[in-house]
Formats: structure tokens, C-alpha cells, sequence
């Protein structure tokens, strides 16, 4: 692989989109408490610290869940499992009840949804928006969480969901 070294302009969306789709990432469901409550699904999840604890996620601030993150205290992360590409799906599209959708939802403290079935999951209190060009990076402590013993992760690599080979 040959790179030039007196390239100055910025890489292209779509080149940079394309690029990006070699990187796997862990599929979670990020909820935060509104009238109406939203719920989003993100690729975008990360561990940022460990002392103290923090994640993070990117929200495009033209998403209709942006109002209720904008204004929320505290979300939870659900990191989804091998076999929620259904989920993934309907916290993806745009212009449903995703929560009736779903159905296995039940109110969590601070007023945080939480959605039965995930692998893991995080309840946070919001720490910190960073504007980052059409996003934002959302910083949050975990307070705490629960997970499923032996739970496998649901990938999302090349524009489709994936799992780990199995042993």
C-alpha cells in the first residue's frame, strides 16, 4: 500500500464510510428516560477509562433520539447478543414506537428504560456532550450493571451483523 504524503484535503464521506466498514463493532442499544423515552441502536460504544469507569457513544444531533439524550441524566447501554439482529433493527428504524415494538421493557432507575434479553448491560449517569461535526460524543460513568454468563456478542462488520466463530 503506496500513501501519499502531500495529500491536504479532507477524505471524502464516502471514502471514509467505506473504510470505516472493515472495522467490527460490538452492536448496543443505548435508551435514555423522555416523553417519549428514545432508544437508539449504536455501533459507536467504547470504554474510554477505567479510574474512574466511562464510556462513550456518538449520537448524530439530527437523530430524533438527540432531544431526549440532550437532555437526559442518565442512559443505559445494552451490548446486544448473537441472535438480536431483530432488535438491532427496530431500535434502528426510524419513524416507529420502538419501544412497543420490542416489548420486553421495563422502567429502570433514574427513569431509564431497559430492554430484557441484552448480553450485558449499563445503567450511566451522563458525564459530559462533546460536539464532534454532525455528533456528539456522549461521556458517561457507569453506575452499575448486569450481564448474561456466556453471553456472546453481536458483531456488526461490512454492513452486516455477525457473531465469533464458535470454539
Amino acid at each position: 500500500m503506496t500513501v501519499a504524503t502531500d495529500l491536504v484535503a479532507p477524505m471524502r464521506a464516502d471514502t471514509f464510510r467505506a473504510l470505516l466498514r472493515h472495522q467490527a463493532a460490538t452492536v448496543t442499544v443505548v435508551t435514555a428516560p423522555g416523553a417519549p423515552p428514545a432508544g437508539f441502536t449504536a455501533t459507536s460504544f467504547t470504554s474510554v477509562s477505567l479510574h474512574p469507569p466511562l464510556v462513550s457513544f456518538c449520537l448524530n444531533q439530527g437523530s430524533s433520539s438527540w432531544p431526549a439524550v440532550a437532555r437526559a441524566g442518565h442512559v443505559a447501554v445494552h451490548l446486544l447478543g448473537e441472535g438480536q439482529q431483530e432488535v438491532a433493527g427496530i431500535f434502528a428504524t426510524s419513524g416507529i414506537d420502538r419501544f412497543a415494538a420490542y416489548g420486553r421493557v421495563q422502567p429502570g432507575p433514574y427513569g431509564v428504560p431497559l430492554l430484557e434479553g441484552a448480553v450485558a448491560r449499563m445503567v450511566c449517569r451522563v458525564t459530559a456532550r462533546v460536539p464532534a461535526g454532525d455528533h456528539v460524543v456522549v461521556l458517561a460513568e457507569p453506575l452499575f450493571g448486569e450481564q448474561e454468563p456466556g453471553g456472546r456478542p453481536l458483531l456488526y462488520h461490512q454492513g452486516r451483523y455477525a457473531g465469533l466463530a464458535h470454539d
